[in-house]
C-alpha cells in the first residue's frame, strides 16, 4: 500500500487565485469544485467560493486548498508572519509548504515565480546543510521552504 501526504491550505476567499498561481508555477492539472457545484444555491453568499481545489502535477507537486465558509477577510486562515532576526527564522505560522529538488536550478524557477509580490524570508542560496535553501511568503500568505536534496 502507498500513501501520500498533501498540504491542504485554508483560505479566506483567495483559494481559486492561489491555486491558479500554483498551477502556473508548478504545472499540472487544476481541479476546482465550488460550493454551488455541490448544491449550495447559486445566489447564496459564498456559492462561488472553492469547496475543493487540487493542483496535481506529473513532477510530484500536489497541493489542495479551499475557502473556509463565511471567511472573506484576510489571507490564509491560521496564517501569521515569518521573518528572519539574528540569523534565525521566527514564525507565527503552524506549517510551511516544503519543496525539494535535486538541483538549485530547478528550484530557482519555482522560487522566482512564487516570489512575485511575495516576501523573501531567506534568500535561496547554499547553506550549511544544503546546496540550496530558502524561504519566502507568497502573495497569499503561504510560506514556502525550498531545499536542494540530492537523490
Amino acid at each position: 500500500m502507498t500513501i501520500q501526504t498533501v498540504t491542504h491550505l485554508n483560505f479566506r476567499g483567495d483559494a481559486r487565485a492561489a491555486l491558479e498561481l500554483y498551477q502556473s508555477v508548478f504545472g499540472g492539472h487544476l481541479a476546482i469544485t465550488t460550493y454551488a457545484d455541490a448544491g449550495m444555491p447559486a445566489d447564496a453568499p459564498g456559492a462561488g467560493a472553492v469547496l475543493f481545489g487540487l493542483v496535481s502535477a506529473d513532477n510530484g507537486f500536489r497541493v489542495m486548498g479551499y475557502d473556509v465558509p463565511g471567511r472573506t477577510e484576510g489571507m490564509l486562515v491560521g496564517g501569521g508572519t515569518t521573518r528572519r532576526e539574528n540569523h534565525t527564522t521566527l514564525t507565527e505560522q503552524a506549517v510551511f509548504v516544503s519543496v525539494a529538488s535535486d538541483t538549485l536550478e530547478e528550484l530557482q524557477g519555482y522560487w522566482d515565480d512564487l516570489a512575485v509580490q511575495g516576501v523573501v524570508v531567506e534568500a535561496l542560496a547554499a547553506s550549511a546543510w544544503s546546496a540550496g535553501f530558502g524561504m519566502l511568503t507568497d502573495r497569499f500568505g503561504v510560506t514556502w521552504s525550498f531545499s536542494v536534496v540530492p537523490s
